[in-house]
């Protein structure tokens, strides 16, 4: 069947790609006159990393990735370590993929070069979508300009302001957690003697909180930063006074968290705001993917991830059934239960890493002290869940 995929960033493209797998025919419309991706890095784990293997495009995303041994979790004034486990080893012989750092548009770019060399007629670029017609056998997407396609399926992979979701289900009304979050990166050799660990770590303290890693085989430092706030702010990739705001957020913190901030050329900054799992993801022919239809808060690095792993299971329920509505109800039945939850464990991170008094501090990282010490394999089992899990062989 031909299927309309509308949007072109990592879900969307994993989706083209998926479905051009199981022998669709795959068109991506993206509104950008280019496919890129603005931002920093992002974590891959290796659930994510198992449907890439699938598709046979992990070759071109670890290009440029960044593999690290080890995830701990610091103090973020002095930096002293809270815990360290494994991690590369455990991805492989635990979770059985790897575990990697890869900047965005790294990504981007590896998906768009894979799905041309499969389907070099697939991408139509500067089509803004405006309105979605279930026609019988048919969908039909109108987009501004007045041009129009005709689809089988049309997939609303547009992200967290989808113009889809908004035309199936209505405005919706997000809430503001009370958090808002800091990107950037900067060439380690910028950063002195102050380059952060080459770990995934979480630097924490009260009320906010930070994640350091490497990027493109270690030559980029990359930085996330989550701070309480009452109200959510300007809305900006370049804020005026961004970077002055964000030192103060982390004053007196650690160097290795302070040197990126200083040395970053951009300081992006947006409020974080949380949606409940919604009442449906499709409308006849027409279906959510990723963050359009569950967008994850970044305690848990699963945003990606889990528009990854809808991907591959939206392109095997309309293999598995020939009847649209049910194959995508089928592929609603099957992602959202592991999607919801996923949301409401990054939900509750929030809360494990922002301790603000000694005695919740004392009582949720002196235990997780001891389990690193002695029995690494219990924090592992605390995510096991999440990346044991195959969406290839379910």
């Amino acid at each position: 069947m031909h299927v309309l995929v509308v949007g072109g960033g990592i879900g969307g493209l994993t989706a083209a790609l998926a479905l051009e797998r199981h022998g669709h025919t795959v068109t991506v419309a993206e509104q950008s006159g280019v496919i890129s991706e603005v931002g920093a890095g992002l974590q891959l784990s290796p659930n994510a990393m198992k449907v890439l293997n699938a598709l046979g495009v992990s070759a071109r995303v670890m290009r440029d990735a960044f593999r690290p041994q080890t995830a701990e979790m610091r103090w973020g004034r002095s930096g002293m370590r809270v815990f360290t486990i494994p991690l590369r080893k455990a991805a492989v012989n635990r979770w059985g993929a790897e575990y990697i750092h890869i900047h965005r548009a790294d990504l981007i770019d590896a998906l768009k070069e894979e799905l041309l060399a499969r389907a070099p007629d697939a991408l139509r670029l500067g089509h803004r979508f405006e309105r979605y017609e279930n026609r019988g056998d048919k969908i039909v997407a109108h987009f501004v300009g007045g041009e129009t396609i005709e689809a089988d399926v049309l997939v609303g992979a547009d992200g967290v302001h989808s113009a889809v979701r908004a035309q199936m289900l209505g405005p919706d009304a997000p809430r503001f957690t009370g958090c808002v979050a800091w990107r950037a990166t900067a060439p380690v050799t910028a950063l002195g003697d102050n380059v952060p660990p080459s770990t995934a770590c979480v630097w924490v303290g009260p009320r906010r909180h930070a994640v350091t890693y490497l990027l493109r085989r270690g030559s980029l430092a990359n930085f996330v930063g989550v701070v309480e706030q009452r109200e959510p702010g300007e809305e900006s990739w370049t804020a005026t006074g961004a970077k002055e705001q964000a030192l103060a957020d982390f004053r007196r913190w650690h160097p290795s968290v302070l040197s990126i901030i200083e040395a970053a050329e951009t300081m992006n900054r947006w409020p974080l705001f949380d949606r409940m799992p919604l009442s449906r993801w499709s409308d006849g022919r027409a279906v959510l993917l990723g963050d359009a239809c569950h967008p994850m808060l970044p305690f848990l690095a699963q945003g990606a991830a889990m528009g990854i792993e809808d991907a591959w299971a939206l392109a095997a329920c309309l293999t598995a059934n020939a009847d649209v509505p049910a194959a995508l109800a089928a592929y609603e039945a099957r992602r959202k239960p592991r999607t919801s939850r996923v949301q409401a464990g990054a939900r509750a991170n929030a809360k494990v890493f922002h301790r603000g008094d000694p005695f919740s501090r004392f009582g949720t990282y002196v235990p997780m002290w001891a389990a690193g010490k002695a029995a690494p394999g219990f924090v592992h089992g605390r995510t096991d869940w999440i990346y044991s899990h195959d969406e290839t062989s379910t």
